[in-house]
């Protein structure tokens, strides 16, 4: 009985181990999945770069005193969620919560800023029915907006379900897998920052 016990023990944590493997492997296939969304949102706004159609331009409206804040709250928080994934490693659960709280308020400020931006621009009069440019920016820089803000969501379900359960096989590969979907966001407004906002000043 005892070795029917262990095996049966057996079984049910390599199908556990292979249902983590095939989350983790989702993951990266989301992530693949995002890679060529980002792709070919990046080629549609190369080719609309000098669409302006009479509009205004980015050389024109970007003011990038804000755009630089926006990228130093990004990093910043790419750098919390680093040490929240230490804090984890420490088996620190109150820590962990913490950067993480303190990752999605930076977050938030960044969405903040960016709506504002918006608004700004939506004022100046370059709307996404401006012109091929205005609409290619607005899609581009939105979705990583929109990322940034499902990524909020998901890091406050961490937060509740570490409250829960602490830190455990499961948690630990979603936390994993946060920090790396952050770190990726912060890899792709790097690009955004260089291709948009700074070759539109120049």
């Amino acid at each position: 009985m005892a070795t029917n016990h262990d095996h049966g023990h057996g079984h049910d944590h390599d199908h556990h181990e292979e249902h983590e493997q095939l989350k983790v492997l989702g993951f990266w296939i989301f992530v693949v999945t995002d890679c060529v969304l980002f792709g070919t949102l990046f080629a549609t706004y190369a080719v609309m770069m000098n669409s302006f159609a009479g509009g205004p331009t980015g050389q024109e409206l970007f003011q990038l005193p804000g755009v630089i804040a926006s990228t130093f709250i990004l990093l910043t928080s790419s750098f919390t969620s680093g040490l929240a994934v230490l804090a984890m490693n420490k088996g620190n659960v109150k820590q962990l919560i913490a950067w993480l709280a303190v990752t999605g308020l930076l977050g938030l400020s960044f969405v903040v800023l960016e709506v504002t931006e918006f608004m700004h621009l939506m004022s100046e009069g370059a709307t996404m029915a401006t012109s091929g440019y205005w609409s290619a920016f607005y899609t581009l820089v939105g979705t990583h907006g929109l990322h940034v803000t499902l990524g909020l969501f998901w890091m406050t379900a961490l937060m509740m379900q570490l409250k829960r359960r602490g830190i455990s096989a499961v948690t630990r590969r979603k936390i994993t897998n946060f920090s790396l979907y952050w770190h990726f966001l912060d890899v792709v407004w790097i690009f955004l920052f260089t291709v948009v906002y700074l070759m539109g000043v120049m």
